[in-house]
């Protein structure tokens, strides 16, 4: 009804009750503040200050009332006043508000994509959706960005010398312990998870926090949606791909449900274009998944999301001693509960997580059209994470944050293997703001693994000062354990933790439309796990294994330049070496190289109602080597180095609806050429038994295009669209 009265008393201004003007100034250290909102509580009267921090307003309330004084920037003052028929003059003097956003965050060995205000570098969804040779993958997208390490025959997050499996990946701060599909040696397999599923992420290439443990190298960390903006209905179609989502948000916006499926199948694609892997079954799959959220009376939220997925391929590789074949079979499925609230002055987040995964592996050899090998592996997992953290503010600009995590694992395959494994870890950091100049994160987090029967206490570090308005430094330090991989555990051997000390330091200016960020780090790694074994199963027999990796990274973002274009160039530079696993001595990684340059850039053309993309990668050669187990020794038989790889890629996003006030519908057609300029890149090579022979592990093919189409029933992502390619 108050909005009622308010509609006719703007209209017919002439049955208004009589006004009373309400005036005055907002000032800070004798300065005239701008941009302060200064309203009666509870009503709609008010307004905001003017460059000089003067403000007037009308109002026919009467009687006493409060008048609130807000500013982001400043604390909230709040004043009383009695309101009768004349005029009232109130002029007031605020304080500064320090705050999460003002203080200074610590960026050392992080890229937050969650809080546009306190992010080094942004990656948001339309990032990842137009970054071309991305894939609209998220791990991918991430490999243009310093640290990342461009492997393509291999599925992970390869950071900074580290393997794919030392970079752990967590949703509402529950592990997935199952991010990636299950694939055949040679070939990555893709994220499973939807990158709109998740409204921001937080990448840390060292010095993480206290919080996530079990993680030599980093972690990435992805916050889901909330609630959709309204219904929606999603479809996707390509020759590759079909897929459609249903997101429905209730009436009065308090909570929403969905589900999507998909299906996927590169047959179609083996007959347009020439592959360089001979698959005798295509790729395919199958997905679906499952979600709601609910909004709690105080604010909170209760999230759950589930998805499941099947997989399956035959891949034949042609050697000069044989032909071998890669059967797949393979399903995952993984569930993640969470809920937060905010209890007085303590938030609580409680997560939880459980993962599944079944893979059916079969590996056969043949020589002269007869089979002398055949090799199955037959894995299952069972994977369950409990996560609950406590925070409260103090002081205005600092945090304390507690918590328990317990992580079960269970893996069994068709080699008698009984894999069982409790991690239980406590933790506790604090976030201290001295000053806007000034911040420091402390931290601690104490594991103990039931396998190993080890405990390991593991403290964190960093610091950041403020040089400038735009300059800012940071310093970070940390011991980070994991145990050993648990595909490696086939025996009764006594080991331990692997350990890893990161020492990084970072460099940073930040304007608006501009960010570089320069950072040199050193890691130091030791007892890292040693296996001996074949081509097939690999068993740890103790963790003697020991390694460092150093370098620099640079990374500069601009969208500011040059009108309408978003571009950022990002360098890294990394000396590693390693003894561990089957390596005879210290060596640098297959996957390691030492030189890496990314360029992307982005344009939209708002006349032709289209994004243009390109991005080009290049990497200097990486090591390959073929060792082998000789009388219970690791030889380095053959070795040798890859020639540079490079890629150019290109993609254009056509919006036809573009424009369209008030439109429902909003269809994206999707054109990408994935390295355009057919580049012969070469992951590696595999070796026939005896070392006589080797062959190239290549990507699936040189040149690959894609045509989709993307449609969306309910929600106009326009404006989206633009706001994030302007």
């Amino acid at each position: 009804m108050k909005i009622f009265f308010a509609i006719i008393l703007a209209v017919f201004p002439g049955i208004a009750f009589s006004q009373v003007r309400i005036s005055g100034k907002v000032i800070f250290r004798d300065k005239g503040v701008k941009e302060v909102s200064v309203t009666l509580k509870d009503t709609y009267d008010g307004a905001t200050t003017d460059e000089s921090g003067k403000y007037s307003f009308e109002t026919s309330e009467k009687g006493n009332h409060i008048l609130v004084f807000s500013n982001p920037k400043y604390e909230e003052t709040e004043i009383s006043i009695f309101i009768a028929d004349e005029n009232i003059t109130k002029n007031i003097s605020i304080k500064a508000q320090y705050n999460e956003i003002d203080a200074l965050v610590i960026t050392a060995g992080s890229m937050e994509a969650s809080d546009k205000k306190r992010a080094s570098a942004l990656l948001t969804p339309i990032d990842i959706y137009t970054t071309a040779g991305a894939d609209a993958q998220l791990t991918s997208a991430l490999s243009y960005l310093p640290g990342v390490q461009k492997v393509g025959e291999s599925e992970g997050l390869f950071v900074r010398g580290g393997t794919g499996t030392e970079t752990k990946i967590f949703m509402d701060g529950s592990l997935i312990n199952n991010f990636f599909s299950s694939s055949v040696p040679g070939i990555a397999g893709r994220d499973r998870f939807n990158t709109s599923l998740f409204k921001g992420n937080i990448f840390s290439s060292g010095g993480y926090s206290a919080l996530y443990g079990q993680a030599l190298s980093g972690i990435l960390i992805l916050e889901s949606v909330d609630l959709p903006s309204v219904t929606s209905f999603d479809v996707g179609v390509s020759p590759v791909f079909l897929n459609a989502n249903y997101q429905k948000l209730s009436e009065n916006k308090t909570y929403s449900y969905g589900v999507s499926a998909g299906y996927s199948n590169i047959g179609l694609m083996q007959k347009l274009f020439s592959f360089n892997n001979d698959f005798t079954k295509s790729p395919q799959g199958f997905n679906s998944d499952a979600n709601f959220r609910i909004k709690t009376k105080g604010g909170g939220f209760l999230k759950y999301y589930g998805s499941f997925d099947n997989n399956a391929m035959k891949l034949d590789i042609k050697q000069n001693d044989g032909n071998g074949q890669y059967g797949l079979s393979s399903e995952n499925t993984y569930h993640n509960l969470s809920y937060r609230e905010k209890f007085g002055k303590y938030l609580l987040n409680i997560g939880s997580s459980y993962s599944y995964r079944k893979s059916d592996l079969d590996y056969s050899f043949a020589q002269t059209g007869q089979e002398i090998q055949n090799t199955p592996l037959n894995e299952r997992g069972n994977y369950f994470n409990f996560k609950t953290v406590a925070e409260r503010k103090f002081v205005k600009i600092s945090t304390v944050r507690a918590g328990f995590e317990w992580n079960n694992s269970h893996e069994t395959n068709n080699y008698n293997k009984d894999f069982r494994d409790n991690i239980s870890a406590l933790f506790a950091e604090t976030d201290l703001g001295f000053s806007p100049l000034f911040s420091a994160k402390i931290g601690m987090r104490a594991e103990h693994s039931s396998y190993l029967q080890k405990t390991n206490i593991a403290p964190r570090l960093a610091f950041a000062y403020r040089i400038s308005k735009e300059w800012t430094t940071s310093l970070a330090y940390g011991i980070f354990y994991q145990n050993p991989e648990s595909k490696y555990l086939n025996s009764d051997a006594k080991l331990t933790c692997q350990k890893a000390e990161h020492y990084i330091f970072q460099v940073q200016k930040t304007s608006p439309g501009r960010s570089l960020r320069l950072e040199a780090f050193y890691k130091n790694y030791d007892r890292l796990e040693k296996t001996i074994g074949n081509e097939y199963i690999q068993t740890a027999y103790n963790n003697s294994g020991s390694g460092m990796a150093k370098g620099f990274e640079l990374f500069w973002r601009d969208k500011k330049t040059i009108k309408s274009i978003d571009y950022w160039i990002s360098y890294s530079y990394l000396d590693t070496k390693r003894d561990f696993l089957n390596f005879p001595s210290l060596l640098t990684p297959s996957f390691a190289a030492k030189n890496t340059l990314n360029v992307v850039a982005k344009k939209f053309v708002t006349n032709w109602k289209t994004n243009l993309n390109v991005s080009y990668t290049y990497a200097s050669g990486r090591p390959y080597y073929d060792i082998v187990t000789d009388n219970g020794q690791n030889i380095l038989r053959n070795y040798g180095k890859l020639k540079d790889y490079s890629s150019l890629n290109f993609s254009v996003n056509y919006l036809p609806f573009l424009g369209k006030k008030n439109g429902l519908q909003n269809t994206v057609f999707v054109l990408l050429i994935n390295n355009v300029l057919g580049s012969k890149n070469i992951y590696g090579y595999r070796f026939s038994d005896n070392g006589t022979y080797k062959s190239p592990i290549l990507p699936s093919i040189n040149t690959f295009v894609f045509v989709g189409a993307f449609i969306s029933f309910g929600l106009n992502k326009t404006d989206e669209f633009i706001n994030n390619s302007l």
